[in-house]
């Protein structure tokens, strides 16, 4: 069994913890949408250098293609777009120490939507962690 996942998943969930810290220390002297609106430059900028390194440019216009496809990228995006908002005004009005592990209750959340939505099994154990995790952010949130 491969645990290349796990790697990345620890390594998202490492530079995700930057982004709150260097997110809250950004905000300082900025409003929160305009902030998100150049990170999310940044980032296209630097996704598509990753896609053009790869040599998976080309590969773009066939995203096109498939309707289904388009629609939940779309999707994605819009739903990605609006966690930032989200996120970075929740940042310039908290702490990262209790808007971090809120925004974290996102797994619960997806988790039940994997079970409901895409057939996903859960395990009894996987479900006690699922309700531990909710359970630490409802301590957290009103801490």
């Amino acid at each position: 069994m491969s645990y290349l996942w796990l790697v990345f998943a620890l390594l998202s969930a490492i530079t995700a913890a930057l982004v709150s810290i260097f997110g809250k220390i950004g905000l300082q002297s900025v409003e929160a949408n305009t902030a998100t609106a150049v990170r999310a430059v940044i980032m296209a900028v630097f996704l598509v250098a990753v896609v053009a390194f790869q040599g998976n440019i080309g590969k773009i216009p066939s995203l096109f293609e498939d309707k289904k496809t388009l629609l939940f990228i779309v999707l994605s995006g819009a739903a990605g777009a609006a966690s930032w908002l989200f996120y970075f005004w929740a940042l310039k009005l908290g702490k990262v120490s209790q808007v971090a592990p809120v925004d974290k209750l996102s797994v619960v959340i997806a988790t039940i939507a994997a079970v409901v939505f895409l057939g996903e099994r859960l395990s009894w154990i996987s479900g006690i962690g699922i309700s531990l995790i909710a359970i630490g952010v409802i301590l957290i949130a009103f801490s």
